[in-house]
Protein backbone atom coordinates (compact mmCIF):
# COMPACT_ATOMS: atom_id res chain seq x y z
CA UNK A 1 0.00 0.00 0.00
CA UNK A 2 1.10 3.25 -1.03
CA UNK A 3 0.17 6.82 0.78
CA UNK A 4 2.42 9.51 -0.04
CA UNK A 5 0.46 12.06 2.21
CA UNK A 6 1.45 15.63 2.03
CA UNK A 7 5.02 17.15 1.56
CA UNK A 8 5.95 18.90 4.12
CA UNK A 9 8.25 22.34 3.29
CA UNK A 10 10.06 22.96 5.78
CA UNK A 11 12.62 20.21 5.90
CA UNK A 12 16.18 21.31 6.97
CA UNK A 13 18.59 23.74 5.35
CA UNK A 14 21.32 22.17 5.50
CA UNK A 15 23.15 24.20 2.52
CA UNK A 16 22.65 27.66 4.75
CA UNK A 17 23.47 25.49 8.14
CA UNK A 18 26.86 24.47 6.89
CA UNK A 19 28.07 26.88 4.29
CA UNK A 20 31.13 26.95 6.50
CA UNK A 21 31.54 23.61 5.70
CA UNK A 22 31.08 19.85 7.20
CA UNK A 23 34.70 19.59 9.13
CA UNK A 24 33.84 20.00 13.06
CA UNK A 25 37.79 20.71 14.03
CA UNK A 26 38.98 22.38 17.23
CA UNK A 27 35.53 23.91 17.88
CA UNK A 28 34.67 25.46 14.52
CA UNK A 29 33.08 24.43 11.55
CA UNK A 30 36.03 24.27 8.53
CA UNK A 31 35.91 23.35 4.82
CA UNK A 32 37.67 19.79 4.11
CA UNK A 33 40.82 20.46 2.09
CA UNK A 34 41.15 16.86 -0.09
CA UNK A 35 39.94 19.10 -3.34
CA UNK A 36 36.77 16.78 -3.93
CA UNK A 37 33.56 17.17 -3.13
CA UNK A 38 30.20 14.95 -1.93
CA UNK A 39 26.97 15.66 -1.79
CA UNK A 40 24.14 14.77 0.58
CA UNK A 41 21.10 13.63 -0.93
CA UNK A 42 17.55 13.24 -0.02
CA UNK A 43 16.81 9.68 -0.65
CA UNK A 44 13.18 10.00 -0.72
CA UNK A 45 13.17 12.11 -3.89
CA UNK A 46 17.20 11.56 -5.35
CA UNK A 47 17.70 15.53 -4.29
CA UNK A 48 20.57 17.07 -3.62
CA UNK A 49 20.30 19.03 -0.56
CA UNK A 50 23.75 19.59 0.25
CA UNK A 51 27.38 19.80 -1.16
CA UNK A 52 30.32 19.98 0.79
CA UNK A 53 34.54 19.62 0.51
CA UNK A 54 35.82 16.33 1.65
CA UNK A 55 38.19 15.68 4.47
CA UNK A 56 41.76 14.59 3.25
CA UNK A 57 44.74 13.35 6.00
CA UNK A 58 45.53 17.11 6.42
CA UNK A 59 41.91 17.63 8.20
CA UNK A 60 42.44 14.04 10.08
CA UNK A 61 45.98 15.75 11.11
CA UNK A 62 44.50 18.45 12.41
CA UNK A 63 41.43 16.89 14.09
CA UNK A 64 44.10 14.80 15.85
CA UNK A 65 46.20 17.43 16.93
CA UNK A 66 43.27 19.27 18.36
CA UNK A 67 41.84 15.70 19.99
CA UNK A 68 45.88 15.75 21.93
CA UNK A 69 45.71 19.48 22.68
CA UNK A 70 42.86 18.92 24.84
CA UNK A 71 43.33 15.39 26.10
CA UNK A 72 45.31 16.37 29.26
CA UNK A 73 42.72 19.21 30.08
CA UNK A 74 39.44 17.21 29.56
CA UNK A 75 41.19 13.77 31.44
CA UNK A 76 42.37 16.02 34.37
CA UNK A 77 38.94 17.02 35.15
CA UNK A 78 36.85 15.72 37.88
CA UNK A 79 34.20 13.18 37.18
CA UNK A 80 31.74 15.50 38.87
CA UNK A 81 33.12 18.22 36.17
CA UNK A 82 32.58 16.35 33.09
CA UNK A 83 29.33 14.54 34.33
CA UNK A 84 28.23 18.30 34.80
CA UNK A 85 29.16 19.07 30.94
CA UNK A 86 27.17 16.52 29.94
CA UNK A 87 23.86 16.83 31.18
CA UNK A 88 24.40 20.59 30.01
CA UNK A 89 25.03 19.08 26.76
CA UNK A 90 22.13 16.67 27.32
CA UNK A 91 19.67 19.54 28.06
CA UNK A 92 21.10 21.50 24.85
CA UNK A 93 20.13 18.15 22.99
CA UNK A 94 16.46 18.51 24.16
CA UNK A 95 16.13 22.03 23.52
CA UNK A 96 17.10 21.21 19.81
CA UNK A 97 15.27 18.24 19.39
CA UNK A 98 13.11 18.65 16.75
CA UNK A 99 16.00 19.94 14.65
CA UNK A 100 17.90 17.04 15.17
CA UNK A 101 14.52 14.82 14.08
CA UNK A 102 14.66 16.58 10.52
CA UNK A 103 17.29 17.09 9.57
CA UNK A 104 17.84 12.84 10.37
CA UNK A 105 14.86 12.63 8.04
CA UNK A 106 16.22 14.73 5.48
CA UNK A 107 19.68 13.06 5.17
CA UNK A 108 18.54 9.71 5.75
CA UNK A 109 15.01 9.06 4.49
CA UNK A 110 13.44 8.34 7.85
CA UNK A 111 9.82 8.79 8.82
CA UNK A 112 9.71 11.84 10.96
CA UNK A 113 7.78 10.17 13.47
CA UNK A 114 10.55 7.96 13.99
CA UNK A 115 13.09 10.69 14.46
CA UNK A 116 11.20 12.28 16.57
CA UNK A 117 10.29 9.38 18.51
CA UNK A 118 13.22 7.00 18.28
CA UNK A 119 16.76 8.00 17.50
CA UNK A 120 16.54 11.74 18.94
CA UNK A 121 15.06 10.79 22.49
CA UNK A 122 17.22 8.11 22.23
CA UNK A 123 20.24 9.78 22.04
CA UNK A 124 19.49 12.45 24.51
CA UNK A 125 19.00 9.79 27.10
CA UNK A 126 22.05 8.02 26.15
CA UNK A 127 23.84 11.89 26.89
CA UNK A 128 21.57 11.81 30.27
CA UNK A 129 22.33 8.08 31.53
CA UNK A 130 26.93 9.03 30.30
CA UNK A 131 26.17 12.19 32.62
CA UNK A 132 25.73 9.83 35.64
CA UNK A 133 27.95 7.44 34.47
CA UNK A 134 31.08 9.81 34.39
CA UNK A 135 30.92 9.94 38.34
CA UNK A 136 30.58 5.55 38.82
CA UNK A 137 34.16 5.51 36.97
CA UNK A 138 35.31 3.00 39.53
CA UNK A 139 38.05 0.45 39.84
CA UNK A 140 38.30 -3.13 42.20
CA UNK A 141 38.63 -1.08 46.25
CA UNK A 142 41.34 -1.27 47.97
CA UNK A 143 43.10 -4.63 49.56
CA UNK A 144 46.00 -6.43 50.87
CA UNK A 145 45.95 -9.37 48.60
CA UNK A 146 49.82 -10.21 49.05
CA UNK A 147 49.59 -9.52 53.16
CA UNK A 148 52.57 -6.98 52.95
CA UNK A 149 51.15 -4.77 49.93
CA UNK A 150 48.10 -2.62 49.48
CA UNK A 151 46.81 -2.91 46.22
CA UNK A 152 43.99 -1.11 43.97
CA UNK A 153 42.94 -0.32 40.60
CA UNK A 154 42.85 3.18 38.61
CA UNK A 155 40.46 3.23 35.39
CA UNK A 156 42.04 6.04 33.61
CA UNK A 157 41.16 7.17 29.86
CA UNK A 158 43.15 6.22 27.38
CA UNK A 159 43.81 8.82 24.91
CA UNK A 160 42.62 10.25 21.15
CA UNK A 161 39.83 8.03 20.09
CA UNK A 162 39.61 7.56 16.43
CA UNK A 163 35.95 6.26 15.51
CA UNK A 164 33.99 5.64 12.36
CA UNK A 165 29.91 5.17 12.64
CA UNK A 166 27.74 4.17 9.96
CA UNK A 167 24.79 5.67 8.00
CA UNK A 168 22.13 4.15 9.12
CA UNK A 169 21.97 5.56 12.63
CA UNK A 170 24.23 8.75 12.03
CA UNK A 171 22.63 10.57 15.11
CA UNK A 172 22.32 7.55 17.22
CA UNK A 173 26.13 6.46 16.20
CA UNK A 174 27.85 9.54 16.88
CA UNK A 175 26.57 9.58 20.46
CA UNK A 176 27.22 5.95 21.26
CA UNK A 177 30.55 6.60 19.96
CA UNK A 178 31.46 9.93 21.51
CA UNK A 179 29.39 9.79 25.04
CA UNK A 180 31.38 7.08 26.41
CA UNK A 181 34.45 8.13 24.95
CA UNK A 182 34.22 11.77 26.91
CA UNK A 183 32.65 10.49 29.64
CA UNK A 184 35.82 8.24 30.56
CA UNK A 185 38.08 11.33 30.18
CA UNK A 186 38.86 11.14 26.47
CA UNK A 187 39.03 12.98 23.33
CA UNK A 188 37.60 11.89 20.13
CA UNK A 189 37.87 12.40 16.26
CA UNK A 190 34.63 11.11 14.68
CA UNK A 191 34.06 9.85 11.46
CA UNK A 192 30.95 9.91 9.80
CA UNK A 193 29.50 8.52 6.60
CA UNK A 194 30.27 11.00 3.71
CA UNK A 195 26.48 10.51 2.82
CA UNK A 196 25.17 11.35 6.45
CA UNK A 197 27.44 13.77 8.15
CA UNK A 198 24.98 16.40 8.69
CA UNK A 199 23.33 15.45 12.45
CA UNK A 200 26.87 14.13 13.54
CA UNK A 201 27.93 17.97 12.87
CA UNK A 202 25.54 19.39 14.92
CA UNK A 203 26.34 17.09 17.73
CA UNK A 204 29.57 18.40 18.00
CA UNK A 205 28.09 21.98 17.85
CA UNK A 206 25.71 21.28 20.78
CA UNK A 207 28.36 19.97 22.80
CA UNK A 208 30.96 23.32 22.16
CA UNK A 209 27.30 25.35 22.85
CA UNK A 210 27.09 23.54 26.23
CA UNK A 211 30.50 24.16 27.14
CA UNK A 212 32.04 20.89 26.83
CA UNK A 213 35.78 22.36 25.91
CA UNK A 214 37.32 22.87 22.01
CA UNK A 215 38.96 19.84 21.08
CA UNK A 216 37.07 17.17 23.03
CA UNK A 217 35.08 16.35 19.91
CA UNK A 218 36.00 16.66 16.39
CA UNK A 219 33.96 15.72 13.03
CA UNK A 220 36.05 14.79 9.69
CA UNK A 221 33.50 14.00 6.89
CA UNK A 222 35.23 12.09 4.25
CA UNK A 223 35.39 9.23 2.38
CA UNK A 224 36.53 5.90 4.27
CA UNK A 225 39.31 4.58 1.91
CA UNK A 226 40.95 8.58 2.49
CA UNK A 227 39.81 9.86 5.92
CA UNK A 228 38.40 6.48 7.27
CA UNK A 229 41.76 4.72 6.67
CA UNK A 230 44.40 7.88 7.88
CA UNK A 231 42.19 7.73 10.79
CA UNK A 232 42.68 4.70 11.92
CA UNK A 233 46.03 4.15 11.12
CA UNK A 234 47.29 7.36 12.98
CA UNK A 235 50.17 7.00 15.20
CA UNK A 236 48.41 9.61 17.48
CA UNK A 237 45.09 7.13 17.74
CA UNK A 238 45.28 4.88 20.67
CA UNK A 239 42.08 3.36 19.75
CA UNK A 240 39.59 2.49 17.12
CA UNK A 241 35.58 2.32 17.14
CA UNK A 242 33.71 0.65 14.29
CA UNK A 243 30.46 0.48 13.60
CA UNK A 244 29.84 -1.14 10.15
CA UNK A 245 29.64 -4.03 7.95
CA UNK A 246 31.43 -7.02 8.53
CA UNK A 247 34.04 -6.72 5.47
CA UNK A 248 34.89 -3.21 6.15
CA UNK A 249 35.44 -4.20 10.04
CA UNK A 250 37.92 -6.83 9.05
CA UNK A 251 39.89 -3.86 6.44
CA UNK A 252 39.12 -1.36 10.19
CA UNK A 253 41.07 -4.20 12.41
CA UNK A 254 43.70 -4.76 9.80
CA UNK A 255 45.16 -1.40 9.93
CA UNK A 256 44.50 -0.57 13.47
CA UNK A 257 46.64 -3.98 14.53
CA UNK A 258 49.66 -2.99 12.48
CA UNK A 259 50.07 0.09 15.15
CA UNK A 260 49.10 -2.41 17.71
CA UNK A 261 45.57 0.12 18.77
CA UNK A 262 42.88 -1.26 20.85
CA UNK A 263 39.75 -2.30 18.50
CA UNK A 264 35.72 -2.02 19.61
CA UNK A 265 33.84 -3.45 16.29
CA UNK A 266 30.42 -3.74 15.92
CA UNK A 267 29.51 -5.34 12.84
CA UNK A 268 26.67 -7.20 10.75
CA UNK A 269 23.88 -9.31 11.73
CA UNK A 270 21.59 -11.55 10.35
CA UNK A 271 18.92 -11.74 13.39
CA UNK A 272 16.81 -14.58 13.83
CA UNK A 273 12.91 -14.75 15.08
CA UNK A 274 12.16 -17.78 16.66
CA UNK A 275 8.53 -18.54 17.38
CA UNK A 276 7.78 -21.66 19.13
CA UNK A 277 4.35 -23.22 18.50
CA UNK A 278 2.97 -22.36 21.90
CA UNK A 279 3.91 -18.10 20.89
CA UNK A 280 1.32 -15.58 20.78
CA UNK A 281 0.35 -15.43 16.95
CA UNK A 282 -0.53 -12.07 16.60
CA UNK A 283 1.93 -11.16 19.06
CA UNK A 284 4.91 -12.52 17.37
CA UNK A 285 3.14 -11.79 14.02
CA UNK A 286 3.36 -8.14 14.87
CA UNK A 287 6.87 -8.07 15.79
CA UNK A 288 8.13 -9.27 13.38
CA UNK A 289 6.66 -7.06 10.67
CA UNK A 290 8.21 -4.58 12.85
CA UNK A 291 11.23 -5.45 13.49
CA UNK A 292 11.92 -6.68 10.30
CA UNK A 293 11.06 -3.01 8.56
CA UNK A 294 12.28 -0.44 11.21
CA UNK A 295 14.16 2.02 9.77
CA UNK A 296 13.76 0.37 6.22
CA UNK A 297 15.28 -2.28 7.53
CA UNK A 298 18.55 -1.19 7.86
CA UNK A 299 19.38 -2.26 11.25
CA UNK A 300 21.93 -4.49 12.38
CA UNK A 301 19.35 -6.47 14.69
CA UNK A 302 16.71 -6.59 12.32
CA UNK A 303 14.70 -9.35 12.60
CA UNK A 304 15.59 -10.91 8.97
CA UNK A 305 15.38 -14.78 9.80
CA UNK A 306 12.22 -15.94 11.17
CA UNK A 307 11.84 -19.33 12.02
CA UNK A 308 8.32 -20.68 12.91
CA UNK A 309 7.47 -23.84 14.22
CA UNK A 310 5.28 -26.05 12.09
CA UNK A 311 2.10 -25.62 13.44
CA UNK A 312 1.95 -22.47 13.06
CA UNK A 313 3.94 -22.06 10.20
CA UNK A 314 1.56 -20.80 7.62
CA UNK A 315 -0.86 -18.70 9.47
CA UNK A 316 2.06 -16.84 10.32
CA UNK A 317 2.93 -16.57 6.67
CA UNK A 318 -0.68 -15.70 5.77
CA UNK A 319 -0.71 -12.77 8.59
CA UNK A 320 2.48 -11.43 7.94
CA UNK A 321 2.17 -10.44 4.44
CA UNK A 322 -1.17 -9.32 5.02
CA UNK A 323 0.38 -6.78 7.82
CA UNK A 324 3.25 -5.77 5.34
CA UNK A 325 0.88 -5.24 2.64
CA UNK A 326 -0.61 -2.52 5.08
CA UNK A 327 2.54 -0.72 5.35
CA UNK A 328 2.33 2.74 4.21
CA UNK A 329 5.54 3.66 2.17
CA UNK A 330 5.40 7.92 1.45
CA UNK A 331 7.01 11.19 1.76
CA UNK A 332 9.55 10.95 5.40
CA UNK A 333 8.02 14.32 6.39
CA UNK A 334 4.15 13.67 5.76
CA UNK A 335 2.57 12.54 9.29
CA UNK A 336 0.73 9.45 7.34
CA UNK A 337 4.30 7.69 6.60
CA UNK A 338 5.29 4.80 8.23
CA UNK A 339 8.00 3.53 6.18
CA UNK A 340 10.64 6.06 4.13
CA UNK A 341 13.16 5.55 1.71
CA UNK A 342 16.63 3.47 2.04
CA UNK A 343 19.97 5.39 1.87
CA UNK A 344 20.68 5.28 -1.34
CA UNK A 345 19.44 4.01 -4.67
CA UNK A 346 22.59 2.24 -5.08
CA UNK A 347 21.51 0.39 -1.78
CA UNK A 348 17.59 0.16 -3.16
CA UNK A 349 19.40 -2.02 -6.09
CA UNK A 350 21.17 -4.03 -3.92
CA UNK A 351 17.96 -5.09 -2.27
CA UNK A 352 15.85 -5.83 -5.10
CA UNK A 353 19.11 -7.86 -6.16
CA UNK A 354 18.71 -9.92 -3.77
CA UNK A 355 15.30 -10.47 -3.95
CA UNK A 356 15.08 -11.26 -7.54
CA UNK A 357 18.01 -13.49 -7.50
CA UNK A 358 15.83 -15.54 -4.49
CA UNK A 359 12.92 -16.18 -7.22
CA UNK A 360 14.92 -18.69 -8.96
CA UNK A 361 14.58 -20.58 -5.26
CA UNK A 362 12.14 -19.53 -3.15
CA UNK A 363 8.56 -17.84 -3.03
CA UNK A 364 8.58 -14.10 -2.77
CA UNK A 365 4.91 -14.01 -1.07
CA UNK A 366 4.73 -10.00 -1.02
CA UNK A 367 6.83 -6.87 -2.13
CA UNK A 368 9.79 -7.50 -3.86
CA UNK A 369 9.74 -4.40 -6.02
CA UNK A 370 10.21 -0.44 -6.07
CA UNK A 371 7.09 1.24 -6.39
CA UNK A 372 5.66 3.77 -9.22
CA UNK A 373 4.12 6.59 -9.20
CA UNK A 374 4.70 9.81 -6.73
CA UNK A 375 7.58 7.06 -5.15
CA UNK A 376 9.51 6.63 -8.13
CA UNK A 377 12.11 9.68 -8.10
CA UNK A 378 13.26 7.89 -4.52
CA UNK A 379 14.79 5.11 -3.34
CA UNK A 380 11.86 3.37 -1.91
CA UNK A 381 11.42 -1.04 -1.87
CA UNK A 382 8.26 -2.27 -0.92
CA UNK A 383 8.44 -4.78 2.04
CA UNK A 384 8.69 -8.23 1.08
CA UNK A 385 8.06 -11.46 2.45
CA UNK A 386 10.20 -14.47 1.33
CA UNK A 387 9.08 -18.14 2.14
CA UNK A 388 10.33 -21.50 1.38
CA UNK A 389 14.52 -20.62 1.00
CA UNK A 390 16.75 -23.38 1.85
CA UNK A 391 18.72 -22.59 5.08
CA UNK A 392 21.78 -22.53 3.19
CA UNK A 393 20.37 -19.84 0.50
CA UNK A 394 22.15 -16.58 0.07
CA UNK A 395 19.03 -14.84 1.16
CA UNK A 396 19.25 -16.49 4.48
CA UNK A 397 22.40 -16.54 5.43
CA UNK A 398 23.47 -13.12 3.82
CA UNK A 399 22.78 -9.65 5.27
CA UNK A 400 20.50 -7.54 2.93
CA UNK A 401 20.00 -4.27 4.96
CA UNK A 402 16.60 -3.62 3.76
CA UNK A 403 12.58 -4.60 4.11
CA UNK A 404 13.26 -7.99 3.69
CA UNK A 405 12.00 -10.85 5.96
CA UNK A 406 12.69 -14.75 4.88
CA UNK A 407 10.40 -17.23 6.64
CA UNK A 408 11.38 -20.92 7.05
CA UNK A 409 9.60 -23.81 9.22
CA UNK A 410 10.96 -25.91 12.11
CA UNK A 411 9.86 -28.95 13.71
CA UNK A 412 11.36 -29.67 16.89
CA UNK A 413 12.78 -27.35 19.76
CA UNK A 414 16.77 -28.65 18.83
CA UNK A 415 15.57 -27.48 15.06
CA UNK A 416 14.81 -23.78 15.95
CA UNK A 417 17.66 -23.00 18.10
CA UNK A 418 20.53 -25.29 15.84
CA UNK A 419 19.16 -23.11 12.69
CA UNK A 420 18.83 -19.94 14.88
CA UNK A 421 22.93 -19.80 15.22
CA UNK A 422 23.08 -21.32 11.36
CA UNK A 423 25.01 -17.88 10.31
CA UNK A 424 28.53 -16.34 10.56
CA UNK A 425 26.09 -13.71 12.67
CA UNK A 426 25.93 -13.06 16.56
CA UNK A 427 24.25 -9.62 16.88
CA UNK A 428 20.76 -9.95 18.06
CA UNK A 429 17.59 -12.45 18.53
CA UNK A 430 14.55 -13.19 19.33
CA UNK A 431 12.04 -15.82 20.83
CA UNK A 432 8.70 -16.65 20.87
CA UNK A 433 7.32 -18.46 23.45
CA UNK A 434 4.39 -18.51 26.62
CA UNK A 435 6.84 -21.18 28.41
CA UNK A 436 9.69 -20.07 30.54
CA UNK A 437 11.51 -22.68 30.39
CA UNK A 438 11.72 -23.03 26.43
CA UNK A 439 12.40 -19.13 26.77
CA UNK A 440 15.11 -19.53 29.35
CA UNK A 441 16.40 -22.31 27.01
CA UNK A 442 16.50 -19.67 24.41
CA UNK A 443 18.82 -17.25 25.52
CA UNK A 444 20.96 -19.66 27.09
CA UNK A 445 21.62 -21.12 23.55
CA UNK A 446 21.06 -18.93 21.01
CA UNK A 447 24.34 -17.31 20.68
CA UNK A 448 23.60 -13.70 20.25
CA UNK A 449 24.87 -9.93 21.99
CA UNK A 450 20.99 -9.79 22.93
CA UNK A 451 18.42 -11.66 22.87
CA UNK A 452 14.54 -10.56 23.33
CA UNK A 453 12.03 -12.46 24.50
CA UNK A 454 8.65 -11.72 23.27
CA UNK A 455 9.58 -8.36 21.67
CA UNK A 456 12.59 -7.49 18.95
CA UNK A 457 14.40 -4.28 18.53
CA UNK A 458 13.79 -2.38 22.18
CA UNK A 459 17.29 -1.05 23.40
CA UNK A 460 17.80 0.96 26.80
CA UNK A 461 21.01 3.46 27.84
CA UNK A 462 21.73 1.06 30.48
CA UNK A 463 22.52 -2.21 29.01
CA UNK A 464 24.90 -2.85 26.42
CA UNK A 465 24.76 -3.63 22.92
CA UNK A 466 27.65 -5.71 21.07
CA UNK A 467 28.09 -8.81 19.07
CA UNK A 468 29.05 -12.94 19.09
CA UNK A 469 31.18 -14.32 15.89
CA UNK A 470 31.44 -12.05 13.02
CA UNK A 471 29.67 -9.48 14.39
CA UNK A 472 32.27 -8.12 16.32
CA UNK A 473 33.25 -7.98 19.73
CA UNK A 474 33.54 -4.54 22.31
CA UNK A 475 29.91 -2.70 23.81
CA UNK A 476 28.43 0.15 23.49
CA UNK A 477 26.24 1.53 25.50
CA UNK A 478 25.90 1.01 29.38
CA UNK A 479 28.91 0.53 32.01
CA UNK A 480 29.95 -1.96 29.95
CA UNK A 481 30.97 0.77 27.36
CA UNK A 482 33.82 1.86 29.97
CA UNK A 483 35.83 -1.26 29.47
CA UNK A 484 36.37 -0.04 25.83
CA UNK A 485 37.40 3.50 26.66
CA UNK A 486 39.18 2.83 29.78
CA UNK A 487 42.98 1.47 30.58
CA UNK A 488 43.03 -0.26 33.73
CA UNK A 489 45.77 0.32 35.93
CA UNK A 490 46.90 -1.64 38.90
CA UNK A 491 48.80 0.43 41.88
CA UNK A 492 50.69 -1.52 44.60
CA UNK A 493 51.62 -0.23 47.87
CA UNK A 494 54.45 -1.59 50.33
CA UNK A 495 53.36 -1.88 53.60
CA UNK A 496 56.09 -3.51 55.44
CA UNK A 497 59.37 -0.18 55.44
CA UNK A 498 61.38 -3.22 54.88
CA UNK A 499 64.29 -2.51 52.63
CA UNK A 500 65.12 -5.78 52.15
CA UNK A 501 62.25 -8.03 51.53
CA UNK A 502 61.97 -11.71 51.53
CA UNK A 503 61.59 -12.21 47.77
CA UNK A 504 64.65 -10.67 47.37
CA UNK A 505 66.90 -14.10 48.00
CA UNK A 506 65.76 -15.16 44.77
CA UNK A 507 68.53 -12.27 43.38
CA UNK A 508 70.39 -11.91 46.53
CA UNK A 509 70.81 -15.70 47.67
CA UNK A 510 72.41 -16.32 51.04
CA UNK A 511 73.78 -12.84 51.30
CA UNK A 512 70.44 -11.37 52.99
Amino acid sequence: MHNPGTTTPERFPAQDRFADGAQFIGGRLTKGTSGRTHAVVDPATGEEVYRYELAGPDDVDAAVAAARAAFPGWAAATPGERSDALHRFAAVLADRAEDFARAESLQCGKPLKLTREFDVPGTIDNAAFFAGAARHLQGQSAGEYSGDHTSYVRREPIGVVGSIAPWNYPLQMAAWKILPAIAAGNTIVLKPAELTPLTSLMFAQAATDAGIPDGVINIVSGTGKEAGEHLVGHPDVVMTSFTGSTAVGRRVAEIATATVKRIHLELGGKAPFVVFDDADLDAAVNGAVAGALINTGQDCTAATRAYVQRPLYEAFVEKTAALMESVRLGDPFAPGTDLGPLISHAQRDRVAGFVERARSYARVVSGGEAPGGDLEKGAYFRPTLVADAAQDSEIVQSEIFGPVLVVLPFDSDDDGIGLANDTPYGLAASAWSRDVYRANRATREIRAGCVWINDHIPIISEMPHGGYKASGFGKDMSAYSFEEYTQIKHVMFDNTAVAMKDWHRTVFGDRL
